[in-house]
């Protein structure tokens, strides 16, 4: 008898998910729910946050009784369009300003993952200049997150127009060139099967390629970016190829939905990634 398939293990966006609730709530009501898990992009205004707002954020997710699985680097201003500093000439400093404090809140919380968004095009600047700004500033944030045992995960993503990286090659041919220029080693792929598959990524022939290199995934269905099931994408298959091959990291849930129960698609019975 073969054993058992092994199980996803679920986390939630708490950045784009429980949004009709204050930022630091959102961790109890997923908990609520039913998960442990949680991940968030940067939940703060900017690179260096006082002191009480790291307690606060850090109290939030231990009072729920939730791991944090993730952390964005500081990306700038998202709702402006910003898709990070990392290979943003002008905005280097505050990147690497931010290191330190997304290391801390690693070793606070058992984080070990830090999602590191690329940065789109800026007018202007060379794209060379910005690729190696983004590798040095890369190099940097691993050094920096391998003092808590952390890993810098880099994305493709979608919906805007000047980020540079669409497919997962494109992210992986960042991830070799740092390997090769530098020392470090803590560097993966984020596997987000909504932004590959809106870019025309294969993202069948994706997985297959680059399974090894995957660090972290997260799910949406698309067209409408909203739960699995609402679109096209078949993300069970994609969930189970994961599994078969010997995914065992957690799958964030970053979605955005105006259903009444954004879980309800998923058995509660499913959604604590500890579960034996």
């Amino acid at each position: 008898m073969t054993s058992q398939t092994a199980q996803p293990r679920y986390t939630v966006n708490c950045s784009i998910l429980l949004t009709g609730l204050p930022l630091l709530e959102r961790p109890a009501a997923a908990r609520a729910a039913g998960f442990d898990a949680v991940e968030y992009w940067w939940p703060f205004a900017g690179s260096t946050p006082q002191a009480d707002e790291v307690d606060a954020f850090v109290a939030a997710l231990s009072d729920a009784g939730v791991q944090l699985t993730g952390l964005n680097f500081n990306a700038g201003d998202m709702p402006a369009g910003d898709r990070g500093l990392l290979s943003w000439p002008a905005r280097s400093a505050q990147f690497r300003a931010n290191l330190d404090v997304v290391t801390a809140i690693g070793e606070r919380t058992g984080c070990r993952a830090f999602n590191a968004l690329y940065g789109n095009r800026q007018g202007g600047v060379a794209a060379r200049e910005q690729d190696e700004v983004g590798a040095d500033n890369l190099t940097a944030a691993a050094a920096a997150v391998a003092r808590v045992d952390g890993t810098v995960l880099l994305e493709p993503v979608s919906g805007a127009a000047a980020y540079p990286l669409l497919t997962a090659a494109d992210a992986v041919a960042v991830l070799d060139r740092v390997a090769e220029e530098s020392s470090v080693t803590n560097l993966g792929l984020l596997f987000d099967v909504y932004h590959l598959a809106v870019n025309g990524d294969d993202v069948d022939a994706a997985l297959e390629r680059y399974r090894e290199r995957i660090a972290h995934v997260q799910i949406a269905d698309a067209p409408g970016r909203d739960q699995p099931g609402t679109g096209d994408l078949p993300i069970a298959g994609w969930t189970e190829n994961l599994l078969a091959g010997g995914y065992t990291g957690w799958i964030g849930l970053e979605y955005k939905t105006a259903a009444e129960d954004p879980f309800a698609w998923l058995p509660r019975e499913q959604r604590a990634g500890t579960r034996a």
